[in-house]
């Protein structure tokens, strides 16, 4: 007659190992699932880069000659330039600044370096630098 402690030992393991197989049916099929759309996204993500490739070359046949027709310039500033420049066009920081449409404070933080100018007064300064005295004169009188 077997041992009853054997029996009930032999008895809880296959228990046990029936219970953690049903738990893992489970996750190998969430697993596959999950395998299967990772997979299923790769091929559309080679794709779709596939056809962006394709579209920048066609772009760049289309787009190139208008590229050459319009170089783009990068307007530079300086702090010392424009204190220059507001001195060679005699005014003071308040015209200046109605000149270009900011206050007079913000021509004041530009000159001393604190801070820089947004790209559109970048432009207006640099409209600036083709006026003469006279030129200005009129557009703060208008």
């Amino acid at each position: 007659m077997p041992n009853i402690g054997t029996v009930l030992k032999s008895e809880i393991s296959r228990v046990s190992r029936k219970e953690v197989r049903g738990e893992t049916q489970a996750l190998k099929k969430s697993i596959s699932q999950y395998r299967t759309q990772i997979a299923d996204l790769k091929r559309r993500m080679q794709a779709l880069e596939q056809q962006v490739k394709r579209l920048r070359k066609v772009t760049v046949k289309a787009g190139a000659p208008e590229a050459e027709v319009e170089p783009q310039t990068k307007i530079r500033f300086s702090a010392k330039s424009l204190v220059a420049q507001r001195r060679r066009l005699g005014l003071s920081a308040a015209a200046l600044a109605r000149l270009l449409g900011v206050s007079a404070l913000s021509v004041y933080k530009w000159e001393s370096g604190n801070t820089r100018p947004r790209a559109k007064q970048i432009e207006a300064i640099a409209a600036l630098r083709s006026m003469g005295k006279r030129d200005v004169a009129q557009q703060l009188e208008g």
